[in-house]
């Protein structure tokens, strides 16, 4: 991890997550919402088999977005469960679920996925998520534009596990970033992207080979 990274490991002791470090790789479900610039990190990094994780699948709630064409030419399968094709957000959930669960992943990452997870899909898998601020400063969809609105001096990226909150839940790892005199939101978000993909490579990759531990609002990776 770069020397800008800050993890955090506390000790906790229920059922895991374990990988099978030994034989197969890890399989993975990721969540996307847009161009999918964090699942391409991803790929790339599966492409070397040490690495130790599989992307089983890649879901959408929208259709025709960038990342899901960056997912289907790297040979992913992916699908599309939308909001408004159901009835209830409830219904939207179990639905969601459903289809990750095709899959039978070892854990979910979201990676840029921008609608709020219900309860169903939390109760029945670990999500990772990626986050461009430094929880629990700037939680929520605008978070760089927060930073740069609060005058901040620096801000970062979290990786985190999901619980039912918006970006509450317990944080894995940091890495900071310096706001530069004239930054923009889109300059700022493109310099917090540069070290958010390696932060979220590593940490899923160390998940999917070590294994990882939730309980009691804390999480730890061997």
């Amino acid at each position: 991890m770069d020397a800008g990274a800050v993890a955090r490991f506390p000790v906790g002791i229920v059922e895991a997550v374990t990988a099978d470090v030994t034989t197969q790789p890890t399989g993975i479900v990721v969540l996307i919402s847009g161009s999918g610039t964090n699942l391409q990190a991803l790929i790339d990094a599966t492409a070397d088999a040490a690495y130790g994780v599989r992307i089983l699948a890649v879901g959408a709630d929208r259709a025709g977005i960038s990342g899901l064409h960056k997912a289907a030419a790297a040979g992913i399968p992916t699908f599309v469960v939308r909001v408004e094709d159901h009835e209830t957000r409830a219904d939207w959930d179990v639905a969601l679920a459903e289809r990750i669960a095709d899959h039978e992943p070892a854990f979910v990452v979201s990676a840029g996925f921008m609608k709020i997870l219900g309860p169903r899909v939390l109760a029945e898998h670990v999500v990772l998520n990626t986050h461009p601020a430094l929880l629990p400063a700037f939680p929520g969809a605008h978070a760089v534009r927060d930073a740069l609105a609060a005058g901040a001096t620096v801000t970062g990226c979290t990786v985190h596990v999901v619980d039912a909150g918006v970006d509450t839940g317990p944080v894995i790892a940091q890495s900071t970033v310096e706001v530069r005199p004239g930054d923009t939101e889109d300059t700022l978000h493109e310099r917090i992207k540069a070290v958010e993909h390696p932060l979220l490579v590593t940490i899923v990759g160390r998940a999917a080979r070590e294994g990882i531990t939730v309980t009691d609002g804390k999480v730890s990776i061997p």
